[in-house]
């Protein structure tokens, strides 16, 4: 792992990551987990990827309770969110980060349950999780939740993602409007908007040809990683570093874009 500065105000935090067990999310979660923070581990499918983080993260000594659950369900989301608060006796923080492109769709085969699939995943699952975490983490006395957007939130995405792109506008929008009405529960809400980052997204939808035209775009020459991704949500998780940040997207992307 990377070695990190120590956040203080981090330790002791309860975290859930929702899609904790690979990429950006395990990579999250892994780090959180190095600051002392107690850490909610969400997986779908990948229950073995999401045991090794969770194992990862007991060896330092802190808590990593495996919550399952597919988030592009409401009442699925809903629970996981009060399985995780009743696994580490709250929450301090939530991080939404499952999603998925499902597939690159050109506009004339997109379908009804096409649409639906990738606005449940990417869209829904963010507004219901933060619903449902609200009422714990004001319990709490305040704390944040994360939203992981992306670059596609910006530039409408790469060919047949058109569904991807505007799902993820919808959570950088989603994250302007709650900030602004969470922040009177001293919940404070910021989202986080990777690039094009090596993780099993793009090992799925991506061809070596299309990653090879993405690298010349990028002024920094490479593709970026999961820990490349890290330092910004640990950031807008410290209330001693982010305190007075609100209703912010970080875009983490090797200058791929610049808003």
């Amino acid at each position: 792992m990377t070695a990190r500065l120590t956040i203080p105000d981090l330790a002791g935090k309860r975290v859930l990551v929702t899609g904790a067990s690979t990429g950006i999310g395990a990579a999250v979660a892994r780090a959180l987990g190095e600051q002392g923070a107690h850490v909610a581990i969400h997986y779908n499918s990948s229950r073995a990827a999401a045991e090794e983080v969770a194992r990862d993260i007991v060896a330092g000594g802190t808590k990593a309770p495996l919550v399952e659950g597919d988030v592009s369900d409401m009442k699925a989301t809903a629970r996981v969110v009060d399985a995780a608060a009743t696994a580490l006796g709250g929450l301090d923080g939530l991080i939404n980060n499952a999603g998925g492109m499902l597939g690159r769709v050109a506009l004339a085969e997109i379908t009804d349950e096409q649409y639906d699939k990738v606005m449940r995943l990417n869209a829904q699952s963010v507004l219901v999780a933060s619903q449902a975490a609200t009422p714990h983490i004001k319990k709490a006395g305040g704390g944040f939740i994360i939203n992981t957007t992306s670059i596609a939130a910006r530039n409408g995405g790469s060919g047949g993602a058109v569904l991807y792109a505007a799902s993820k506008g919808f959570v950088s929008t989603l994250t302007h409007g709650l900030a602004k009405e969470l922040i009177g529960a001293n919940i404070r809400m910021n989202a986080v908007a990777p690039g094009v980052i090596a993780t099993p997204f793009h090992e799925r939808y991506s061809s070596p040809e299309f990653m090879r035209t993405v690298v010349a775009s990028i002024p920094q020459g490479r593709v970026g990683t999961s820990e490349d991704c890290v330092g910004a949500y640990l950031f807008l998780a410290s209330t001693a570093l982010s305190g007075y940040i609100i209703g912010q997207v970080i875009e983490v992307n090797g200058g791929q874009y610049m808003p």
